[in-house]
């Protein structure tokens, strides 16, 4: 078994809320989990409205399409929403029987 584990970090230029903060999170939360069928959730920064930290994961048995999988999600992230995508982090853990 392989799981990726992926951490992006968001700014937020145009956002002046917590509310408006929660809207952009929560779509790009729910269109990278059903498009891409990974576990998304914000991991940081709740308190913070200009910033935004996500954790993304996903399973399966072949590194390169785990990685592929992440990669696919940091450019969708990158191109698709009012945010701006300042690090990314990618970790893949090979688990044994």
């Amino acid at each position: 078994m392989v799981v990726g584990v992926l951490r992006v970090r968001l700014r937020l230029p145009e956002n002046h809320s917590l509310k408006g903060k929660r809207k952009v999170v929560k779509s790009v939360i729910g269109q990278v989990s059903s498009r891409f069928n990974v576990a998304v959730s914000e991991v940081a920064d709740h308190d913070l409205w200009q910033v935004s930290e996500i954790g993304i994961s996903a399973v399966g048995n072949s590194e390169q399409v785990i990685n592929s999988v992440l990669d696919k999600v940091v450019n969708f992230i990158d191109g698709h929403f009012a945010c701006e995508m300042i690090a990314s982090e990618m970790d893949i853990l090979h688990m044994g029987r």
